[in-house]
């Protein structure tokens, strides 16, 4: 099997369990090699309430490469403070069919850390 086809699968299945409300949206991270993207979703609205990414101007002269752990580190540390501004403060997070290692685990710990919780 598509390693790609795995991941959507995957993501998928989790998506049957997880579901952002506007008290709680989801917080849903998409990962390609070379940049790291994460988005907070109300999936009721359908709307896009938050996002950050890797090839954001707030963070991108900061990091060289946006495909390794300090640019996903950044990631959440931002997508955490934007969050915050506009009031959210818990959120449900979707890893996107991804481990929960290396890139992801550490853009969840730097959200963690700047205040958002899940």
């Amino acid at each position: 099997m598509d390693k790609r086809l795995a991941r959507k699968r995957r993501h998928l299945r989790i998506r049957n369990k997880i579901f952002g409300t506007p008290e709680r949206p989801r917080m849903s991270v998409f990962r390609s090699k070379k940049n790291i993207y994460v988005q907070v979703i109300d999936d009721i609205s359908g709307h896009t309430l938050v996002s950050a990414s890797s090839l954001d101007p707030a963070i991108r002269d900061e990091i060289d490469n946006g495909g390794n752990v300090e640019a996903a580190k950044k990631v959440g540390e931002l997508v955490a403070e934007r969050a915050l501004e506009k009031g959210i403060k818990k959120v449900v997070f979707d890893r996107g069919g991804n481990r929960y290692h290396g890139r992801i685990k550490a853009l969840a710990e730097a959200a963690r850390a700047k205040g958002l919780k899940f």
